[in-house]
């Protein structure tokens, strides 16, 4: 009679063992379905349009409030970005697009160092699949508009318009 006041305890334990969900199974690797050019292509569009690439290589984008014709996008901008470096302007990337391969692009992109103000370390924290959408997606634009002004040394004095930028003293090494 003794071993049947432990029975239950075993039998339950049993029970709860049997109810819990059955462990998963390992399936079998399926390779990750690729993209469709159509996914590409909105992605692309959607990076384009939520990491700031507009506000400085479409002319008129934040003035606009983002409100411009999509076929005016990425053509660079006159608007210099003036400071110590020298002055810098966004650069067409529409024309750039179209004289890059996809993976002369993907390689460039990786390693993007570039003058201030673009925040090339924002494009290098991209993963692969957001960049291969980008590039899909600028790439499909077609060329337009005209190379952005080369970047000018420190001390010349750029034409306007542009941003002027000063940047607080070094601070003294004690």
């Amino acid at each position: 009679m003794r071993t049947l006041r432990f029975l239950p305890l075993p039998v339950l334990l049993m029970a709860m063992v049997a109810c819990q969900p059955e462990a998963p199974r390992a399936m079998a690797s399926l390779p990750a379905q690729a993209p469709s050019e159509a996914d590409l292509l909105a992605r692309g569009e959607y990076l384009v349009r939520i990491a700031g690439c507009n506000d400085c290589h479409t002319p008129g984008y934040a003035q606009a409030g983002g409100e411009v014709a999509k076929d005016t996008w990425l053509v660079g901008s006159p608007m210099g970005f003036n400071g110590p470096w020298g002055t810098t302007y966004a650069t067409n990337l529409r024309l750039r697009m179209q004289e890059l391969s996809e993976a002369q692009w993907m390689e460039y992109s990786a390693n993007l160092r570039t003058r201030p103000m673009m925040p090339d370390f924002a494009v290098r924290a991209m993963t692969e699949d957001d960049r291969r959408a980008i590039y899909r997606f600028v790439h499909a634009l077609g060329g337009a508009g005209q190379p952005a002004p080369e970047a000018l040394p420190p001390g010349k004095a750029p034409p306007l318009p542009y941003f002027g930028t000063v940047l607080p003293e070094a601070p003294v090494a004690k």
